[in-house]
Order: structure tokens, then C-alpha cells, then sequence
């Protein structure tokens, strides 16, 4: 990497102090980035209560739904990075018009797929333009809006973002027991062309000293072959593959993931430039994205098919159950990220984990004959409030611990660890709790899976909150944040920095 701070240029009103989020203007922003990096999101949950549906209408086994999932997850997971660099590069906001118009197109083939292998090549196109909106969106937050206003922008984004992944189950529902399965992928077009409407609004950013720098294409290359070969591996194992056909790519992918972090360690220009893992701030909360993202990947997977094949929910039904989570987050994620902002990150983010933790053992009740006052909605609850405490103390955490002219590529990894965390849980899963073939229209079957998996994924919970309180540091005294230290001071979020004494700012 080029020595020296990079150098910002954002071609917008008030540059220096950046777009206030009350104004007219830092609204559109704000609706551009949530709706771009929703749709993204969206279509990492909504097929999830198609999966019953899909597996009758296209004659699908376990391994072929899993690879619906996961095309998608796959290339999204894969090029996340390249895509904060190409914004980066080119521009944040001319990076988002191409990931929208790509995102569309694609949606439009996922729509018109006649069979199971159609469909996950369109997926696979699919998670290529998610990999430019989602970076993209979050960097053109970070770098549009003023520093007063900038955790509670990063806290709304994050909220709202979830609320559109969390409402994919409860939308997917209504369209399967609508107008049908392929209008989940149909509507992405006309939420598209919100998009391009809105983005008029939105300034351009990038970084001048990223123009003159290559793409590390070999480092993309790496990484995709290292992602694939673990996928192929774990879904393959849980079907009817040889293992001949499961071991090879299983060691390819491994053999690909070393050299990777071997090119990375001596590129001159590397897509994940393994400095930034110096800051044990950052290393930490990547850790933590990787155990919360795959617990809710897990059972936001498999607890759409439990209501179906289990309790006898329709898709509509099953979509429903969920709502409250789409609920609890809209209300309390932007007052979660102020929260962290003046009390600091580490409670919500010990928290959180544990809340969302015992929402899932809950669902241990979710079985045949359970009521859904009783049993699901408080399972569903419990984990939307733990959901909300912490999803947005974690972006705004990650963002704080580097330099804010590496905002996009931090963002890149940090979403490129809550995509890998939720492919490889989807790929394995299956697996570790004994789900193969077509067991999962098996209702007993299934319901033995279902409660290994809720164990399983209360298990991460733990695992992160375990993490964020060893390495993120407790928050400082009332005082440091009463004189109107910055929202992002580096000494509150537990970055090594020295002491502030009285009247310093963070």
C-alpha cells in the first residue's frame, strides 16, 4: 500500500463538514443507501421461505436449494472486496448505478429461470452486482454525511438495512402465496428504479490515491476459488456426491486460502491488505461478525422450513411469524448505535449476543403442536432484541477502528465476513445436523435437525459476546463524552490510543 493518508474528494455543498443528516438532502442519501444495500440484503432472506416451494415446483434436492442460497452468497462473498475497491476507485456513487442496473438484470433472469440449474447460474450473476451495492452504499454514508452526524447515520443504515433483510421472509411469504415464487426476484426491478431516482441526489466520493492503483485480480481469484472449493466441499458432503468429488474441492479451496494470504502478505497493491489486522479492535469485531452472521444465517435458514414442513405454516404465515424481528429492529437499531456512541460499543455488544442467544434456544419449543403466542413469538421476540442492541455498535465499530479515507475497504471486509460466515453456514449446517437429500419435506426429521441447528447457533451467539467482552475495551468515563468528544473517538471504542486528559477530545 502507497504510504501516506489518501486523499478524499467528495463533489458535494459544504465539502469539508460534510451533508448534515436532518437536511433535505442527507435524507435522499440516506434512503439511497438503504434501499441499495436492502435490495442486496433482501435477497439474502427472502429465498429462505421459498425453499419448500422451490423444492416441489423445480423437483430440488437439499443440495440444489442450498446452492440457491448460495450462488448468490458465493460471488457476493467473493468480490465484496474488489467492489469497495472499485468504488474506491472510480467512485462511490457511479459504483452503486452499475451495481443497481447489473442487480436488476439479474433478478429479471432469476424471475424467468425454468429449472433448478437456470436458477442458480442467474444467482450467481445475482450476488456479482450485490457485491457493488452493498460496499458502495455504507462508504457513500461514511463519507457523505458530517462527523456529528455520522454514528447515527451508520446506526440508521444499519438498522434499516437489517429491517430489509429481516423483512425478506414475511415479503417472500405474500409474493409465494401471491402472484407466485419468481416475483421475489421480479420486484428487485422496480425497486431498482427507486434507486436510480434517488441517487441524483447523492454526491460523488472516492479516493484520489485508489485511482492510480491496479486491481489485485489474482487476490479475487484466490479468494473465489478458496470460498467455492469450502462450498462445494460441505454441500456436496451432505448429498449424494462422492467423496472423491467432495475431498478435491474441499482441498482446492483450502490449498487456494493459503496461497491467498501469501499473494495478500506481498502484493505491492493487495485487495485485503493484511495491516489492517494490526488493530486488534478491527480483528475483533471481524471475529465477532463472522460467529453473529452465521447464527443468524443459520436459523433464519432453517426457521422458515420448520414452520413449513414442521407446524404446517403456508409461506405467508412462515414470513409473518418473523415480522416482529423486522419490527424491533426499525424501532431500536438507530437508538442501539447512539447508545454505543456515548456509552461506547462493548455492553451492547456483550449484550446483545447473549439476548439474541436466548431467543434461540426459545426456539427449541418451535415443534409440532406449538402455538404461536406461546412457543414462536416469543423466540422471534427475544432474538430481534438482541438483534437490534447490536448490529449497528458492530458496523460503527468496525468503521472506527481505521482511518476514515479506508472506510470502503474496511466496509468491504467487514460485509465480506457477514457474507462468508452466512454461505459457509448454509453449506455446512445441512451437514452437522444430519440433513440430506429430500429430508427436509420430512417433518420428524427435519424437527430432530431444527433443534441441533438452534443449539448450535446459540453456541456463536455466546461465542461473540465472549469476544466483545475480552477484547473491546469497557466505555470511559460520563465526563469524556459530556464535553462532545467526536461519535467515533478511537479511545471509547478501543482502539490503542493514550489516556485523554480532561478537556482533550477523542
Amino acid at each position: 500500500m502507497a504510504s501516506g493518508p489518501a486523499r478524499e474528494r467528495v463533489t458535494a455543498p459544504g465539502e469539508g463538514d460534510g451533508v448534515a443528516l436532518a437536511s433535505a438532502r442527507g435524507r435522499w442519501i440516506l434512503t439511497c443507501a438503504v434501499l441499495a444495500s436492502g435490495m442486496a440484503m433482501l435477497d439474502g432472506t427472502v429465498v429462505n421461505v421459498a425453499l419448500p416451494t422451490l423444492g416441489k415446483d423445480l423437483d430440488a434436492s437439499i443440495s440444489a436449494l442450498q446452492w440457491v442460497v448460495n450462488a448468490y452468497m458465493l460471488t457476493l462473498s467473493a468480490l465484496l472486496l474488489l467492489g469497495g475497491a472499485l468504488g474506491d476507485r472510480i467512485g462511490r456513487r457511479r459504483t452503486l448505478v452499475i451495481g443497481v442496473v447489473w442487480f436488476a438484470a439479474a433478478s429479471a433472469l432469476c424471475g424467468l429461470a425454468q429449472d433448478a440449474g437456470m436458477l442458480i447460474a442467474a444467482r450467481t450473476l445475482q450476488g456479482v452486482g450485490g457485491a457493488l451495492l452493498t460496499p458502495g452504499s455504507l462508504a457513500l454514508v461514511r463519507s457523505s454525511f458530517r462527523t456529528d452526524d455520522q454514528a447515527r447515520a451508520v446506526g440508521a443504515w444499519s438498522g434499516l438495512g437489517g429491517v430489509a433483510g429481516a423483512i425478506g421472509p414475511f415479503l417472500g411469504g405474500w409474493l409465494i402465496d401471491g402472484p407466485g415464487w419468481r416475483w421475489i426476484f421480479l420486484i428487485n426491478v422496480p425497486l431498482a428504479a427507486l434507486v436510480l431516482w434517488a441517487v441524483r441526489h447523492v454526491p460523488e466520493s472516492r479516493d484520489e490515491e485508489a485511482a492510480r492503483r491496479p486491481f489485485d485480480v489474482t487476490g479475487a481469484c484466490l479468494a473465489a476459488l478458496f470460498l467455492a472449493g469450502i462450498s462445494f466441499a460441505l454441500i456436496g458432503a451432505s448429498g449424494d456426491t462422492s467423496t472423491a468429488a467432495t475431498v478435491l474441492p474441499g482441498l482446492l479451496g483450502l490449498a487456494a486460502g493459503a496461497v491467498f494470504v501469501v499473494v495478500e502478505h506481498r502484493a505491492r497493491y493487495p485487495m485485503l491488505p493484511l495491516e489492517l489486522f494490526r488493530s486488534r479492535l478491527f480483528t475483533a469485531a471481524n471475529v465477532m461478525t463472522l460467529c453473529l452472521y452465521a447464527a443468524i444465517g443459520g436459523i433464519l435458514f432453517m426457521l422458515p422450513v420448520q414452520l413449513q414442513t414442521t407446524l404446517g405454516y403456508d409461506a405467508l404465515q412462515a414470513g409473518t411469524a418473523t415480522l416482529p424481528i423486522t419490527v424491533l429492529m426499525l424501532l431500536l437499531s438507530a437508538s442501539a448505535g447512539d447508545l454505543a456512541r456515548r456509552l461506547g460499543p462493548r455492553l451492547p455488544l456483550v449484550v446483545g449476543p447473549l439476548v439474541a442467544a436466548a431467543g434461540v434456544l426459545l426456539m427449541l419449543r418451535v415443534r409440532p403442536g406449538a402455538a404461536y403466542v406461546t412457543e414462536v413469538l416469543p423466540a422471534v421476540v427475544v432474538l430481534g432484541l438482541g438483534m437490534s442492541l447490536f448490529v449497528a455498535p458492530l458496523t460503527a465499530t468496525v468503521l472506527a477502528s481505521v482511518d476514515a479515507s479506508r472506510a470502503g475497504l474496511a466496509s468491504g471486509v467487514n460485509n465480506t465476513a457477514a457474507r462468508i460466515a452466512q454461505l459457509l453456514v448454509v453449506a455446512g449446517l445441512p451437514l452437522a445436523v444430519g440433513l440430506s437429500g429430500t429430508a427436509y419435506a420430512d417433518p420428524d426429521a427435519l424437527n430432530t435437525a431444527f433443534g441441533k441447528a438452534a443449539v448450535g447457533c446459540a453456541a456463536l451467539f455466546v461465542l461473540a459476546s465472549a469476544a466483545a467482552a475480552v477484547f473491546v475495551r469497557p466505555s470511559p468515563t460520563a465526563w469524556h463524552h459530556e464535553r462532545g468528544n467526536a461519535p467515533q473517538c478511537k479511545t471509547c471504542l478501543g482502539v490503542n490510543a493514550p489516556p485523554l486528559e480532561p478537556g482533550e477530545r477523542g
